[in-house]
Parts: structure tokens; C-alpha cells; sequence
């Protein structure tokens, strides 16, 4: 049995180590869509390595199998899933859409819109100015919920009055009150 190298423990034989190159070359390259050191484009990974290339967990992967945005290339003679490079690719698609707010079934769709013949960019477009559409909402219903703290903030002087005394909670209640008229 092959004796193993410090720092290759819960390495399985055929994942190669990035041979004398630091994580940052090793990131550029794969950000570049290159594949990075010791990687070969059509090779098989398994999902621990697969997971390891684009930063994720192992249960990120299964998740989004179960969820249909990502499917093993093939599945080796003993079961295990088994992936490609196009497979690291899109998980680092996926990411940086979440990066950017979409949910999943967003993602889905965009990756849908990828497939089909009659889509263009026009159609990416759209999605992402309503995706945009929808952050600024969101956003501007944040600032008035801050607002509102802020001015129930102000009249809270703090100390150690009791809590049936509490401006903050007093405010919040007969807000309740009239909520319910």
C-alpha cells in the first residue's frame, strides 16, 4: 500500500494535488475556465473532488441534482457519480447567480433559456432587469423597516426602567392594536 503524503489524507487515488502552485494560481485558472493544475478536460471527478473545484459541499451537489440544475456525466461500475469539468462549470455558474440574488428556479430558467434555439439575450435581459426590479423593492421596503427602528430607537432612552415601561415595546403593541381594528 502507497504511503501517503502529509496534507493527502481523504485524497482519493486518481485526484491530483495542484503540484507547486499556490491556491490563488490555482483559483485564476479556474476562474478562467481553463481547467487548473493537474485537471484534464474530458477527465471523470468524483463529487468530493467535483466539490472541492467549485468550492461547494458535498451536499450543495446532491442538493442541486435532487433540484435538477446539475447531473453526474455518468456513474462508474461501482455506482458513484461521476463528473466533468462542465459539471464544476456550472456550479460556478450557479454560485454566482445566487451572488447576484436569483433563486434557484431562476437559475433554472436561465440554464433552460441556454438550451433552447429560439432564446437570445434579450430574453436573459428581461430576467435579470425584473430580478433587478424585485432586489429594489425588497430594498426599499428594508429602508423603511430601518426607518422605523430607527425612529423607535429615538424614543427609547434605554436604562433599566421595567419592561412595562418600554417606549419600544409600548409602540410595537398599540401598533398591534390597530392592526387588528
Amino acid at each position: 500500500m502507497k504511503a501517503s503524503m502529509p496534507g493527502e489524507a481523504g485524497r482519493r487515488s486518481g485526484e491530483a494535488k495542484p503540484a507547486g502552485r499556490s491556491l490563488a494560481t490555482a483559483s485564476r485558472k479556474r476562474a478562467s475556465g481553463r481547467p487548473g493544475p493537474g485537471v484534464q478536460e474530458s477527465a471523470d471527478f468524483t463529487i468530493g473532488k467535483v466539490a472541492r473545484l467549485a468550492q461547494v459541499s458535498v451536499d450543495a451537489i446532491r442538493f442541486y441534482e435532487k433540484e435538477g440544475l446539475l447531473r453526474p456525466a455518468r456513474k462508474s461500475g461501482a455506482g458513484y457519480r461521476l463528473y466533468n469539468r462542465d459539471a464544476v462549470r456550472r456550479l460556478n455558474f450557479i454560485k454566482h447567480a445566487q451572488d447576484c440574488g436569483l433563486a434557484l428556479a431562476e437559475i433554472r430558467g436561465l440554464l433552460e433559456l441556454r438550451n433552447r434555439d429560439d432564446s437570445c439575450c434579450n430574453d436573459v435581459r428581461g430576467l435579470a432587469i425584473r430580478k433587478k426590479l424585485q432586489l429594489e423593492g425588497r430594498i426599499k421596503t428594508l429602508k423603511a423597516m430601518s426607518q422605523a427602528l430607527s425612529e423607535l430607537i429615538d424614543v427609547c432612552s434605554g436604562g433599566r426602567k421595567p419592561l412595562d415601561e418600554c417606549p419600544i415595546l409600548a409602540a410595537l403593541e398599540a401598533s398591534m392594536a390597530k392592526h387588528r381594528q
